[in-house]
């Protein structure tokens, strides 16, 4: 499936600012007024075509479709976990699927929705089913967008709340995607837009130091999860190859740099692997990166793929790890993975059927 070729050839209306697009209808002979009434449709309502921009004129709606694209995501299929979570394919203009996640925490009121960034995946983590495919293409700020748009729709469906959360943790490295995501944020976190908190959203990276610095210099206010999983280089180095350029030395001087500019907390992301990074020895190690920059720990069980060297830490190595931690004063949370019957747990992302 893809665009047909009069789509492909007219601009995307939800790449242009609303400056741009006050501009170019103004010298088409258009109310200044039109401009903002069409954002509005397409950031605050989700308008899906200009046929369902209702206050502008026939004229107009058609003159739009002649000059501009609208490029949506369509929900391709959900799947629902027995503990709630959905899972949500969405297929985009060309034909490419990516998958989106919304975690209810119902006890907590607290609902977050996991956004891909990429089609596919370049970094090759070994534990990660994304990982394995080839990365396809960035996903535009709108597309980032739609996702939330559309998962926030399925949230007060299934639950009568809205979202609380979003996570840049599904499919693709987010920093990879730098300027799209950038792109998203500004739309999910402006009054014209969904109007979300930026301490709702958090982008989570594999590690690229100097992505890591320019998102520090860009202001957002969002927070930042570092995929850590193993405190040292050699390890780190076998399950994650991005860490061979991006070392964690470098990677710590640039949170540092993040929180200096920031003030905010870094997040440590750290799957456990038994017998590999799960020992009180790997522990002390990530102590003493905490010691470096104020940070807090998440540690997330193992979802097992196919093809794969790992298992499972058991509970009572993830109880002894994470007890090592707390007792040295490390804020440290225990995440028990959630849609694992549907392949929506971390690290599952694949598109499968």
């Amino acid at each position: 499936m893809s665009a047909s070729p009069l789509t492909a050839t007219l601009p995307d209306v939800r790449s242009l600012s609303q400056e741009e697009l006050t501009s170019q209808l103004i010298l088409s002979g258009e109310k200044k007024f039109r401009a903002k009434q069409i954002y509005e449709w397409l950031w605050q309502k989700g308008a899906r075509s200009f046929d369902e921009m209702t206050n502008l004129s026939l004229p107009l709606r058609e003159k739009l479709k002649e000059r501009y694209s609208l490029p949506v995501i369509t929900l391709d299929k959900a799947q629902r976990s027995s503990d709630g979570t959905i899972k949500s394919r969405f297929r985009l203009h060309d034909g490419h699927l990516i998958e989106s996640v919304l975690i209810p925490v119902a006890d907590d009121d607290r609902f977050t929705v996991c956004v891909s960034s990429q089609v596919g995946c370049s970094l090759s983590c070994t534990f990660c089913a994304t990982g394995r495919m080839q990365r396809l293409r960035n996903l535009t700020a709108a597309e980032i967008y739609d996702q939330v748009y559309l998962v926030n729709e399925q949230c007060l469906e299934a639950y009568g709340k809205p979202l609380t959360n979003i996570v840049y943790m599904g499919m693709g490295e987010p920093l990879l995607a730098f300027r799209e995501v950038i792109g998203s944020i500004d739309r999910i976190t402006s009054h014209t837009g969904l109007n979300m908190a930026p301490r709702r959203l958090t982008v989570s990276t594999a590690g690229i130091a100097k992505m890591i610095r320019k998102l520090a210099d860009e202001d957002t206010k969002v927070n930042l999860a570092l995929s850590l999983h193993a405190a040292d280089d050699t390890k780190r180095n076998e399950i994650m190859p991005i860490n061979e350029s991006n070392n964690l030395e470098a990677l710590i001087e640039s949170l540092e740099y993040f929180y200096e500019k920031a003030k905010k907390r870094i997040g440590f992301e750290y799957i456990t692997f038994q017998d590999f990074n799960d020992g009180l020895d790997d522990a002390e190690r990530l102590y003493q990166i905490c010691q470096r920059v104020p940070s807090m720990v998440n540690i997330i069980e193992y979802n097992p793929i196919s093809n794969a060297p790992f298992r499972k830490s058991t509970e009572h190595r993830i109880d002894d790890f994470a007890r090592y931690l707390r007792d040295r004063g490390v804020m440290v949370t225990v995440r028990r993975s959630r849609g694992k019957d549907i392949d929506a747990a971390c690290g599952q992302l694949a598109n499968k059927d």
